[in-house]
């Protein structure tokens, strides 16, 4: 039971909300009701129906973010565009619309994104999905010889990254087993990777190492890796580096151009609020987006190696049909095919509302709601037991984004999971013992974050209680069981 007197009290928590000065935002995005979430239809429910109101408490943005009201206005306009223009979309602007043509929606979308990223616009293209983007800036970064051919990863990585990872030795004739030098915790009692053994990896390995490709935020875990610190060291000993953003996007503050990354992609579904399977993005730095052709007159590459496509040419000769292929400067130079302007449309839908404020303010509460959070799950239980859980997320604020992974003693996922979702309550849970909890800076409250653990111990309490009955398992927890199933893309 969680005590709700002074600080620890749900008074004080709506105190917060009142003082949150992104708290407007939250009125920006469409919460599903805990009616919603038990309806087994998609019409809304009735007012006669219990909770047909109350929202749920959703603390599941890690996995997929709200929709940004603004959404369906957005993609309405796209689909007016092509009702009434047909392929005149592409080119014509209108004065009711807040969206540009066909032509130039993936312009706007980097423009809007490169802020959140920490880059200049010309770094960044917003394209294809995340694995397709691994594969397209591997293909240019992994340039192994004889000598430097492995890959330094974690070996906790998302299964996605790994599977990458291994076919992009094996497309150039490597084994794996031989090519990959594997981060794992020293430690086998934590979760966590230190910067120090990273570092250490490195140097140990660097002369024979062709790319370094780690994680900005550990899905897992929700450990935020050095990737300033970490870059630096790689580019000491002369190796590229690249960085899967999937968790850190629009969750941490990132500084891609000046920290001197080499190259990064993410998804734009997670706390980019652009919908299930969103289209992706990618970083290439400056230095490597620079297009010389006169260097090929001497013999030179003009441009660096990459696996190319119409839509990566230059716009002013793309109609022209020819076959010489002259990329644009910059990471949009990596685009391959003609991007989907509805996809593009929806992640658009969710920057306007992220170019109203900025990464600092969004990281300034972030930091402060997690460790509200922190806070509460770590206040000891009132009968004078321990917790049934530990948070295995990194302490340190600087050391962690907006989400903590909860690891239950065994046997309490499922039912917990199930009490949950029974009453509301949105999280998503790893196999076989972790609930990951994230609050979203721009849609959740303080409010939500005490409630949620309130309920939390709640269930853990029950279910511990009732431990080896069985229970029914959840939505999230039954999801990756089956092949309709999502929970392994989470």
């Amino acid at each position: 039971m969680l005590m709700d007197t002074g600080v620890r009290s749900r008074d004080h928590a709506e105190a917060l909300d009142r003082k949150d000065p992104l708290r407007q935002f939250r009125n920006d995005f469409l919460i599903p009701t805990k009616a919603d979430l038990k309806s087994r239809t998609l019409a809304t429910p009735s007012q006669q129906d219990a909770g047909s109101e109350e929202p749920s408490i959703y603390l599941c943005g890690n996995s997929l973010g709200l929709q940004p009201r603004r959404t369906a206005a957005r993609i309405q306009s796209h689909l007016t565009t092509w009702a009434k223009k047909g392929v005149f979309g592409h080119f014509v602007e209108h004065q009711d619309s807040a969206l540009p043509p066909f032509l130039h929606v993936d312009d706007a979308a980097a423009k809007m994104m490169a802020p959140i990223v920490g880059a200049l616009q010309s770094e960044v293209a917003v394209m294809e999905t995340l694995t397709a983007n691994i594969h397209l800036l591997m293909s240019s970064f992994y340039r192994p010889t004889n000598e430097k051919f492995r890959i330094i990863m974690e070996g906790k990585a998302f299964p996605s990254d790994r599977y990458a990872v291994e076919s992009q030795i094996r497309h150039h004739g490597l084994d794996p087993k031989d090519a990959i030098v594997l981060l794992d915790p020293i430690d086998p009692s934590t979760s966590v990777v230190s910067t120090s053994q990273v570092l250490a990896t490195i140097d140990k390995y660097a002369s024979s190492i062709a790319l370094v490709w780690l994680p900005g935020v550990q899905y897992y875990t929700g450990q935020y890796w050095d990737i300033k610190t970490i870059t630096a060291h790689a580019h000491s000993r002369g190796l590229p580096i690249g960085w899967d953003l999937a968790h850190a996007a629009g969750n941490v503050e990132l500084q891609l151009h000046d920290w001197d990354v080499d190259f990064a992609v993410w998804c734009s579904y997670k706390y980019l609020n652009s919908g299930p399977g969103g289209i992706g993005a990618l970083f290439v730095h400056e230095k490597h987006g620079k297009v010389d052709m006169e260097a090929s007159d001497q013999g030179k590459e003009a441009y660096r190696p990459r696996l190319s496509g119409w839509w990566g040419g230059d716009k002013a000769t793309r109609f022209s049909m020819g076959n010489n292929f002259l990329p644009i400067p910059g990471a949009a130079g990596f685009q391959v095919g003609n991007p989907s302007a509805l996809a593009l449309t929806a992640v658009l839908a969710s920057l306007e509302v992220f170019a109203e404020t900025d990464m600092k303010a969004i990281r300034t509460k972030s930091i402060d709601i997690t460790n509200y959070l922190e806070g509460l799950l770590l206040e000891p239980p009132s009968h004078g037991s321990s917790n049934p859980y530990r948070i295995i997320t990194p302490s340190k604020s600087e050391e962690r984004g907006a989400q903590l992974s909860v690891l239950l003693e065994e046997g309490l996922l499922d039912g917990v999971m199930s009490e949950l979702e029974h009453v509301g309550v949105v999280v998503d849970e790893r196999k076989p013992d972790v609930v990951r909890v994230a609050p979203a800076p721009l849609y959740n409250s303080y409010t939500d974050v005490w409630d949620f653990v309130k309920i939390f111990r709640e269930a853990c309490e029950k279910v511990n209680d009732t431990r080896g009955a069985g229970a029914n398992g959840s939505v999230m927890a039954n999801g990756g069981k089956e092949g309709k199933g999502w929970g392994l893309i989470k």
